[in-house]
C-alpha cells in the first residue's frame, strides 16, 4: 500500500494528543468499520482487525468511551493482520444522537455515537416523500453541536420538473441561507460533478439521512464502482429499504474520505445546546432582548421572539421546530442528570455496605 498516514486524515492535532497521552510508542490507525466486539482499522501498513483490552471495557462507563468509525486509535500490531487497541485519541469532532427506544437502559436514554473526526456532514434528502425542512434542521443541530459543518444533498432531482425543483431550492435557501446545497441525481448523473468538486483531499465527509434517499448509491458513484449494496424503494410501504447495516469508511481516488451510515428513522436530540444556538442563531439573538432572562419564548410578556413571530419577521415553522427540539434536548439532559444522581446514590450505598461488612470480618 503506497499510502501515508496523512492520507487517512491524520494531522498535527492527533499527533500532539498522541504524545500528550504518552501513546507515541504505539502505531496509530483509523477505525473504518465496527463489528460485534471488533474494529476494522487502517494505516499506512494496511488493514487490521483490532480488539480493545479488557481494561478498556472495564473502565468504559458509556458508549462514547468505545471506539467508533472515524476515530484514531493507538494500536499494538500483532501477526495475521490483527491488532490490540491501546487507547483512543481525543476526538476533534463527533456526531451523536439519542438512542432509539430499544437502546434505553433502566428506562434512560442511551447516546449513540454516529461518527468521529468528521469535517462535513452531508444531510441527504430526496425530493419525493422524504423532503422535510424540519428534519434537515434537526440534523444541522446534531452536526453543529459536534463541531461539524452541515451541507445538504437534495437527491433524486430527476423525479421533479425544473419548476418544482427550483421552488424547493428557493424554499431551502430562504430557510437556510448559510447552508451549501448540492442537487443531485444518480439516474442522469446531474450534480455529481459539483459533489465531487466539493469533496477535498484529506477531509472526512459523513452521509446522513433516512433509508432510501440514495446515500449509498451516491457513494458508489463517487467510488466509481458498486462497492456498497443498494436496493430500491419498497412497493408496499413506499419507504427506502434499509440496506446499509453498519457504518463504514471509504477512500476516494481524489483523496476524500466518506462514511456511509444506515438510514435513521429517528434523529433524537442529546443535550445539544451549542448545536441549537448555532442553528437557531436568529432566535438566540432575539432572546437576548426578552424581558426575562429565563424566558421560554412560549407565553411570557415582553418576549422578543414571540413579538418577531407575530410580526412575521420570524418564520413560524422555524420557531415551532426550535421549541420542539429545545424541549427534547432539555428532557434528555434531565434524564441524564437523574441517572447521575441515581448512580451517585448507588455508589454511596455500596460504600456504606462495604464499611458495614468490614465490622463483621474476623480480626
Amino acid at each position: 500500500m503506497d499510502k501515508k498516514i496523512e492520507d487517512f486524515g491524520y494531522d498535527d492535532f492527533f499527533e500532539a494528543n498522541r504524545r500528550a497521552l504518552g501513546l507515541d510508542a504505539f502505531s496509530v490507525a483509523r477505525v473504518t468499520a465496527e463489528h460485534r466486539g471488533a474494529y476494522e482499522v487502517i494505516n499506512e501498513k494496511g488493514q487490521f482487525m483490532a480488539k480493545i483490552t479488557g481494561k478498556q471495557i472495564f473502565d468504559a462507563s458509556k458508549r462514547e468511551d468505545y471506539p467508533t468509525v472515524g476515530d484514531w486509535v493507538a494500536i499494538t500490531e500483532l501477526g495475521s493482520r490483527k491488532a490490540v487497541v491501546q487507547g483512543i485519541l481525543p476526538r476533534r469532532t463527533v456526531i451523536k444522537r439519542k438512542g432509539e427506544d430499544r437502546s434505553k437502559i433502566d428506562g434512560k436514554m442511551k447516546t449513540q455515537v454516529i461518527g468521529a473526526n468528521i469535517d462535513v456532514a452531508f444531510v441527504v434528502e430526496s425530493v419525493d416523500r422524504d423532503y422535510n425542512l424540519n428534519r434537515l434542521e434537526r440534523y444541522f443541530v446534531l452536526a453543529r453541536d459536534g463541531g461539524i459543518k452541515p451541507a445538504i444533498i437534495l437527491n433524486k432531482i430527476d423525479l421533479e420538473s425544473e419548476e418544482e425543483l427550483n421552488a424547493k431550492l428557493a424554499e431551502i435557501q430562504n430557510r437556510f441561507p448559510d447552508i451549501d446545497v448540492i442537487p443531485t441525481s444518480i439516474t442522469n448523473d446531474r450534480g455529481l460533478d459539483k459533489l465531487e468538486s466539493y469533496i477535498s483531499s484529506g477531509l472526512t465527509y459523513c452521509f446522513l439521512g433516512s433509508s432510501g434517499v440514495g446515500k449509498s448509491s451516491l457513494i458508489n458513484k463517487l467510488l466509481g464502482k458498486d462497492l456498497i449494496k443498494t436496493e430500491g424503494i419498497s412497493a408496499y410501504s413506499g419507504r427506502g429499504k434499509h440496506m446499509t447495516t453498519g457504518r463504514e469508511m471509504y477512500f476516494l481516488e481524489s483523496g476524500g474520505i466518506v462514511i456511509d451510515n444506515p438510514g435513521m428513522r429517528e434523529v433524537g436530540m442529546t443535550n445539544a445546546n451549542s448545536g441549537l444556538s448555532d442553528t437557531f442563531n436568529e432566535i438566540v439573538s432575539l432572546a437576548q432582548s426578552c424581558r426575562y432572562a429565563d424566558c421560554t419564548h412560549i407565553h411570557e410578556p415582553g418576549c422578543e421572539v414571540l413579538s418577531a413571530l407575530r410580526s412575521g419577521k420570524l418564520d413560524g415553522d422555524k420557531y415551532n421546530n426550535y421549541i420542539g427540539l429545545k424541549k427534547e434536548a432539555e428532557y434528555y439532559e434531565l434524564s441524564q442528570l437523574e441517572k447521575r444522581e441515581k448512580d451517585k446514590k448507588f455508589g454511596k450505598f455500596v460504600s456504606k455496605a462495604l464499611k458495614e461488612l468490614g465490622k463483621y470480618r474476623p480480626k
